[in-house]
């Protein structure tokens, strides 16, 4: 498995600039939401540090471990979409004359559905994450989840067009459907988290 994680944030992006096909578009929206968590994070963690309310800390710190949980599970993705380049790039080159060729495609497309699904899955609960530390968070660090929300959603949406662009090729095919019909569902209940949590921070800031 490819190990783009322990690079520099300098390796990573002049590896997502070169010819390598991976990092792409998978790799750059798990990163995107790494970041958005990783806000996230980091203004529950500050915030909590300053409550003097034991039961408002606490609930500070409990959002801090979510946090944090889904800044490690969407930095392991970076690998694993990576990984599933391969397998689909080979059932690419299969002649298309061959009579196993369809099944191994369809085989390799939905294989690499799956880790930019569970980044829409990871983004959905930073979504939510958001929206519930939108309101607790301390004046100071509103602006930190207004970013992570903004970055959450770009996050969102770059994962869903790394579904897209695998099932595409599977017209009719049930499980490809699926895939579609989960990351609509995702969109349709995450985007507009972020979306309102952005928008409530530009307005405060703004005044």
């Amino acid at each position: 498995m490819p190990d783009l994680i322990a690079k520099s944030c300098a390796d990573f992006a002049y590896a997502l600039a070169s010819s390598e096909p991976v990092p792409g578009g998978g790799g750059a929206a798990a990163l995107t939401g790494v970041l958005a968590a990783a806000l996230g994070a980091m203004a529950a963690r500050l915030s909590a540090a300053r409550k003097k309310d034991p039961a408002a800390r606490a609930e500070l710190e409990e959002r801090v471990q979510t946090a944090d949980a889904l800044r490690q599970r969407l930095l392991s993705l970076i690998d694993w979409d990576a990984a599933g380049f391969a397998p689909l790039a080979a059932a690419y080159a299969i002649p298309k004359d061959d009579p196993a060729r369809p099944e191994k495609l369809r085989e390799a497309s939905l294989a690499a559905c799956m880790a930019p699904l569970e980044m829409l899955r990871c983004c959905g609960e930073t979504a939510l994450l958001l929206e519930e530390l939108s309101g607790r968070v301390s004046p100071l660090l509103l602006s930190d989840v207004g970013c992570a929300a903004a970055l959450c959603r770009g996050a969102l949406e770059s994962a869903a067009m790394n579904v897209w662009v695998n099932t595409r090729g599977l017209p009719g095919d049930p499980e490809a459907r699926a895939l579609n019909e989960e990351t609509g569902a995702i969109l349709e209940s995450a985007l507009p988290r972020t979306e309102a949590v952005a928008a409530a921070v530009r307005g405060k800031l703004q005044g």
